[in-house]
């Protein structure tokens, strides 16, 4: 790689961290130019944690999603899931952004999609070393998830539920990947 790849590499990064940042504090409009500035450098871009992956067009559609621009929303998690179908969280938010543009069918069938693929992703996580076990350790949000999941093939959760339970995931799961990241380092600092 030579100078000018890692400087546009080093650049990307530090906009989607800014982007991030201004996401995780509901600032959504800052979030989206940080978001957009990276995927016009990068759009390929993905964001890993630990080993969990989120591809910049999620960040771009979530955005878009919570400053309820719905039609764009959809187009750029259309085009996360095209990128990578294990995208959780692209999955959850399209099903949402279905939910909301009044298409329920839709809206369920990813929205179900996406909350089978974090369920899934949890355990395996955890099941590669079930003694570090970060991810979700008080099962807060995959009993969240199997209450969701068992509302939905019952047909007994309405709409705006949903949409309000997708959310909260959504906004959990981002609050545990930074957990997670605390918790490898404190691990880690105490190995030394």
């Amino acid at each position: 790689m030579g100078f000018s790849s890692a400087l546009r590499a080093f650049r990307v990064a530090g906009g989607f961290q800014s982007g991030r940042r201004a996401f995780l504090g509901k600032n959504y409009e800052k979030a989206l130019k940080y978001f957009q500035q990276a995927a016009q450098r990068n759009p390929n871009y993905v964001f890993v944690s630990g080993n969990f992956r989120e591809g910049i067009w999620t960040f771009i559609g979530r955005a878009q999603y919570n400053l309820e621009r719905f039609a764009e929303a959809r187009q750029s998690l259309e085009r996360a899931v095209a990128a990578n179908a294990n995208d959780c969280l692209a999955k959850l938010f399209l099903g949402l952004t279905f939910a909301r543009e009044h298409e329920p069918a839709k809206g369920r069938r990813e929205l179900e999609s996406g909350l089978r693929c974090l369920y899934g992703w949890i355990e395996q996580a955890n099941s590669n070393d079930s003694f570090n076990a970060f991810w979700d350790p008080q099962r807060e949000i995959r009993a969240a998830v199997e209450r969701c999941l068992a509302q939905i093939s019952n047909n007994e959760l309405d709409d705006q539920t949903l949409i309000a339970s997708g959310e909260w995931l959504g906004q959990r799961m981002e609050e545990e990947i930074d957990q997670v990241r605390r918790d490898e380092n404190r691990r880690l600092s105490e190995q030394e």
